[in-house]
């Protein structure tokens, strides 16, 4: 990706924002143009809960290029405090260590960095919530 196209989409790097729709109040992530739900075009930003629960994950043990210094590491399905699913790595924790059912939080880190150009990429993983446990379902909703 080159820095231009990088610096024009930080928009949504950085924060954790989807999109609800006006028309149903269904809320997306990743950001969308239309709802899959009523095909509204009428969108705004919803900024998101930076807390949940993981609901399922997975370890990668071997890892695609790029990422193979995170072995081994989680990838957790998490459903944040409004209900939205997000797929995040878990950091800041032996992989493990992660259980269904876990409050997490998210947390902004490093991604990775392009061998190319040098480009870091930042955004967020999700950590395992150190304070008291939140009142978040992990079942579906």
């Amino acid at each position: 990706m080159s820095a231009v196209r990088y610096w024009r989409e930080t928009k949504f790097r950085g924060r954790l924002v989807g999109v609800k729709c006006r028309g149903c109040g269904k809320v997306f992530y990743p950001p969308r143009k239309v709802c899959r739900i009523c095909r509204s075009k009428n969108l705004s930003e919803e900024k998101l809960p930076e807390r949940g629960k993981i609901i399922s994950f997975t370890v990668i043990r071997t890892s695609p290029k790029g990422f193979e210094r995170f072995e081994p590491y989680a990838v957790g399905l998490i459903r944040l405090e409004n209900g939205v699913q997000i797929i995040s790595q878990i950091a800041d924790c032996n992989p493990s260590e992660v259980k269904v059912g876990m409050d997490v939080e998210a947390t902004f880190r490093r991604i990775k960095e392009d061998e190319q150009t040098g480009l870091i990429e930042y955004g967020y993983k999700f950590r395992p919530l150190r304070l008291e446990s939140s009142k978040i379902s992990a079942e579906p909703v």
